[in-house]
């Protein structure tokens, strides 16, 4: 691979070898998101405008960079090779530029959150974060969706991480710490239980209908960790969401896997049955909450305090389920 020093310079570029930057950021635009009309919403410039952009970074090129079609818009092969080295260097830019603006002492803190610990737990006890970090302006996004740190959508993420089965890998330039180690439970609505056969290993969980979010991997690698194969068998509904599933369940629409902290209050009002308590056919299975965030931020003074105010409300709050 080429050193990219090489290309350096100790002089600027010349007019000449740059192109118009809003021309450049049009055909980004284009080239990313698949079409013209995609990229004038996402720059909210008009549809005329764009294409008139487009018409002068191939002027200025001297070569055609977009193929247009009755199909749509596509990049040509010229256009591929450079949006594939114009990308890198605007991403760069960018990077760079939310670094600078995000850099110093700051007070905004956004934190984005897996729904089900959101709802359940972390919106309940804000108000003591609130009143020790008057300064702090602190926003919670429930979202299933990771966010793009290297944007700066988020300062942190709160996420589950499975303790067995395949490990989920972190990027580089993250860094997690774990929060809470809770058990992976299955539940179900106590007339849905009566109402069938007594489940008392793992593998009689196949014979009912399984709850499921976005797919049907978390029930698949449980049951796999309980020796029971299932792959690419499962069926049942998907409801995209834990609260969803957890709503399903507790009107009798089948099993959903959760966890105490998501589902204590169900539990304790009887609405909700674990299956498989105290029972040795179900050895623990446990997931942790982490909190993530990028490495170079880690020791921020306002990720450093919400980090340690996280710690000390969870061992207060949740005992049971402090890491060790």
């Amino acid at each position: 691979m080429e050193n990219p020093s090489k290309f350096n310079s100790n002089l600027p570029p010349s007019r000449k070898s740059l192109p118009p930057f809003e021309a450049l950021r049009a055909f980004d635009a284009v080239a990313r998101l698949g079409g013209i009309r995609k990229a004038a919403n996402w720059l909210e410039r008009d549809h005329a405008v764009l294409s008139r952009h487009l018409r002068s970074i191939e002027k200025w090129a001297g070569v055609p960079l977009i193929e247009r079609s009755t199909a749509g818009t596509s990049l040509t092969e010229e256009g591929q090779k450079y949006h594939l080295a114009v990308s890198k260097a605007l991403d760069s830019i960018s990077h760079a530029s939310l670094d600078l603006l995000y850099s110093g002492t700051h007070h905004q803190l956004n934190i984005w959150c897996i729904p089900g610990f959101a709802t359940n737990w972390l919106s309940l006890h804000l108000s003591s974060m609130e009143t020790t970090n008057s300064d702090v302006d602190l926003q919670l996004r429930p979202s299933v969706d990771s966010p793009d740190f290297l944007s700066h959508e988020a300062d942190a993420d709160i996420r589950v991480q499975r303790n067995y089965g395949e490990q989920e890998v972190l990027a580089d330039h993250l860094q997690a710490v774990p929060l809470a180690v809770l058990p992976i439970i299955p539940v179900a609505n106590r007339k849905y239980l009566e109402s069938l056969t007594e489940i008392e290993t793992p593998a009689h969980l196949l014979e009912h209908h399984l709850l499921h979010e976005r797919s049907t991997s978390t029930w698949e690698t449980w049951l796999k960790s309980h020796n029971v194969p299932c792959d690419n068998t499962l069926k049942g509904i998907k409801l995209w969401q834990g609260d969803l599933t957890l709503d399903a369940a507790r009107h009798g629409q089948g099993i959903v896997l959760t966890n105490p902290l998501v589902a204590s209050r169900f539990i304790e009002r009887g609405e909700l049955i674990e299956i498989g308590k105290d029972n040795p056919n179900f050895p623990t299975r446990t997931a942790s909450y982490v909190m993530i965030a990028r490495k170079d931020r880690w020791n921020e003074p306002v990720l450093r305090r919400f980090r340690n105010w996280m710690h000390r409300t969870i061992r207060k709050e949740l005992p049971l389920y402090t890491p060790k």
